[in-house]
């Protein structure tokens, strides 16, 4: 077909056009084969990440705790890419609330990471307006009494009508970015205790804090204050966070096991 149309046209219009055409289909073809292969290695991401989340799950008997794997990992993805960004602290601590739960059960863990050990499992208290025995209803807006889901990174302590209470900072915006405005924090409360659940048969409710027994209130505080993470977790189709990229997490905890073999490398070096 080349050979036909070149005598009839000018070369300075044939040519370009030609290689412009040659040259638009190996860059799509470029494209398509990068696109591929991005897509290909982070597809591997998310299986390598999935692959360490459920061996952690499974030596820590997390499932014999009462925690379901989908959130565990949930989490973990999000403590990850939270340390991407630089946001949290030094304590390798995740604490996750799973409002799927009745306000009967023990719906708090706070899990060290590196040690692979539960620290707390407590019961937890949620906003009065999320719903009665369940969690069912959620907002981020300043006086809806409601609790918040999402990421959160737990800042400093304060001593207020609570008595010692932790504040918190809503990461995903839209879901619990007013956190702090509200003033949710968490606390000890009297109707958080056993004790209720026996009288009433639920667990009593606060304006929208992650309101914990008074018995282990401050141990729970002590440990996580300070730069750790808080994932409550919900039964919400709306739910997004940019914290659950996999192959994000991947990365970054790629990164900190090359670090660490460095850093014991050198420390050998130096014996």
């Amino acid at each position: 077909m080349k050979r036909k149309l070149l005598p009839l046209f000018a070369p300075l219009i044939l040519s370009p056009v030609a290689t412009s055409t040659n040259l638009s289909a190996a860059n799509i073809k470029t494209k398509i084969s990068t696109k591929k292969l991005k897509t290909s290695t982070a597809d591997t991401k998310v299986m390598e990440f999935d692959t360490i989340a459920c061996n952690v799950y499974q030596q820590m008997d997390l499932r014999e705790e009462g925690l379901q794997y989908e959130i565990f990992n949930k989490a973990l993805t999000g403590y990850y890419n939270l340390r991407k960004e630089g946001k949290l602290g030094e304590k390798p601590y995740i604490t996750i609330v799973d409002f799927t739960k009745s306000s009967t059960e023990k719906r708090l863990w706070v899990i060290d990471v590196e040690g692979q050990e539960v620290l707390h499992n407590t019961y937890v208290s949620h906003g009065r307006n999320s719903g009665v025995e369940f969690a069912e209803n959620f907002s981020n807006d300043k006086e809806s009494f409601m609790s918040s889901i999402g990421f959160y990174v737990t800042q400093d302590t304060y001593h207020g009508k609570h008595g010692l209470s932790l504040k918190l900072d809503g990461v995903d915006e839209g879901f619990n970015s007013n956190a702090m405005d509200r003033c949710i924090v968490i606390h000890g409360a009297e109707y958080a205790n056993e004790s209720i659940i026996e009288q009433t048969g639920r667990l009593g409710r606060s304006l929208g804090c992650p309101a914990l027994p008074m018995d282990d209130y401050e141990d729970v505080i002590d440990t996580v204050e300070g730069g750790t993470v808080l994932f409550v977790h919900a039964a919400n189709d709306v739910y997004t966070s940019d914290y659950l990229d996999h192959a994000s997490a991947m990365a970054e905890l790629v990164k900190e096991q090359n670090e660490e073999i460095k850093a014991t490398a050198n420390e050998l070096a130096k014996e």
